[in-house]
């Protein structure tokens, strides 16, 4: 499966453990960078994981309509790994 991770400078273990749960894609933007609002979803990805603390609301409406689209899974979580986990295993 793949995801892909918007919002946060630094993953630190989230990477492994998204690893360790069956994710053998994963990307990241971290949604600071101006071209970040120009991100295009793939349709071959399986979810997208949005961390809200470190995200602007432009960037959320536009990853909403990107989602949509493409048929695309979204979930909106906190940086925690056991909200993470919840968000993901919700979406099974």
């Amino acid at each position: 499966m793949s995801i892909l991770i918007i919002g946060g400078d630094n993953l630190g273990t989230i990477t492994q453990k998204l690893s360790d749960n069956g994710f053998s894609s994963i990307q990241h933007i971290s949604g600071r960078n101006s071209g970040d609002i120009k991100t295009k979803i793939s349709p071959k990805t399986d979810v997208v994981l949005v961390l809200v603390d470190f995200i602007n609301h432009a960037l959320v409406n536009i990853i909403k309509k990107e989602t949509k689209k493409n048929g695309v899974k979204v979930t909106f979580s906190k940086r925690s790994w056991i909200q993470i986990e919840n968000n993901i295993q919700k979406l099974h």
